[in-house]
């Protein structure tokens, strides 16, 4: 991979920053603000790095306005250090540098339509009528199924698997091991067992959508499983059939949204969490960390359940407490029963 480096100034140009310091160092790389040297820009973004910034042996630094005014080395003047961060790690991804060729170890359908500048690597298998568009980058042993869309610049890393009828839109990056369009968990109770309910809709993912390693999406029972416009997936996640998910939503990883529930825009949730079947998340919601979701939140909010993290044999004294309960309640209610036959009536 070839070395790229920028003029301090550039880099601040690309993100409409403001240069403080020496404007042509040259900079090769980003990096942590404890471990950068001379060449690398860095960012703060987290207060709890503040330590570091005085001794950080960074060529420069992405700071926010306040910050900058106490710092004396070079820097880059931005509203969103951890954004402008972000925009400049494009620079130096390495899969930008890698050139369009489709290896002769894949296996790819006549019927497949194939753009201009795609990428596809050894062992791809790409099943008939699949559309794959301008820029697109398809890893080793991914599989593509039948009626498959790809929408242009999206990525998909080894051993992604696409099933049938699967439509994927531009600029989606879908990680190692994820699975999409799989069937989804349809079965009928009948006298000698479960009886299979063929899964006949599809996945549509809109675009820019990043899906993390190992998650699964299961296709629709008989509309489709929606992922809108912008969604972010973390990894391990599973995604119910007749699942929609809105705009902008951001799921972290080993959560799992059971079928036909649908999550509004501009929402985030936390890892390990668990939303029920057939509810509705309205837009705005923040649930955290480890929270079941077991019925509708049909307004904008933060919502948590279980318990917070603490020693073990306080944890025990909490949960026997919370088992007398019920014990508790109804002694309370027999006192204040008592009470009230002790106190005198109201004279006439």
């Amino acid at each position: 991979m070839l070395e790229k480096t920028f003029l301090l100034s550039e880099l601040a140009e690309r993100v409409s920053g403001e240069v403080r310091g020496n404007g042509a160092l040259a900079i090769d790389g980003l990096s942590t603000i404890q471990n950068a040297d001379p060449a690398k820009l860095t960012f703060l973004a987290n207060p709890a790095y503040q330590k570091y910034l005085h001794d950080t042996e960074a060529g420069a630094v992405i700071l926010a306005e306040g910050m900058a005014d106490t710092f004396s080395g070079n820097c880059i003047v931005h509203k969103n250090p951890y954004l402008a961060y972000a925009l400049l790690s494009e620079l130096w991804d390495p899969v930008e540098s890698i050139e369009p060729s489709i290896s002769q170890h894949a296996s790819i359908d006549d019927s497949a339509k194939i753009a201009e500048g795609v990428y596809i690597g050894a062992g791809a298998r790409i099943a008939a009528d699949v559309v794959i568009g301008a820029g697109a980058f398809i890893g080793e042993n991914v599989t593509i199924g039948a009626d498959v869309q790809i929408g242009e610049n999206s990525r998909l890393y080894a051993g992604v698997s696409l099933y049938h009828g699967v439509t994927v839109g531009s600029g989606c990056t879908i990680q190692s091991g994820c699975v999409i369009g799989s069937d989804g968990f349809g079965f009928a109770p009948s006298g000698g067992g479960w009886q299979r309910i063929s899964q006949l809709g599809g996945v549509i993912i809109g675009d820019r959508v990043e899906i993390g390693a190992n998650t699964t999406i299961d296709r629709g029972a008989l509309g489709d499983t929606v992922i809108q416009n912008g969604v972010i997936l973390d990894n391990q996640i599973q995604i119910a059939h007749n699942v929609v998910i809105g705009e902008n939503t951001a799921i972290a990883a080993c959560s799992a949204v059971a079928g036909s529930t649908t999550i509004g825009k501009n929402c985030i949730v936390g890892g390990a969490s668990g939303i029920a079947g057939h509810l509705e998340v309205v837009d705005g919601v923040h649930i955290t960390a480890m929270t079941m979701v077991i019925k509708s939140l049909t307004e904008p909010g933060v919502y948590s359940s279980g318990t917070g993290v603490q020693p073990n044999k306080d944890w025990k004294k909490s949960i026997a407490r919370l088992r007398r309960l019920d014990g508790t309640e109804s002694r309370i209610k027999e006192i204040e029963k008592q009470i009230k036959l002790l106190q005198p009536k109201a004279e006439d």
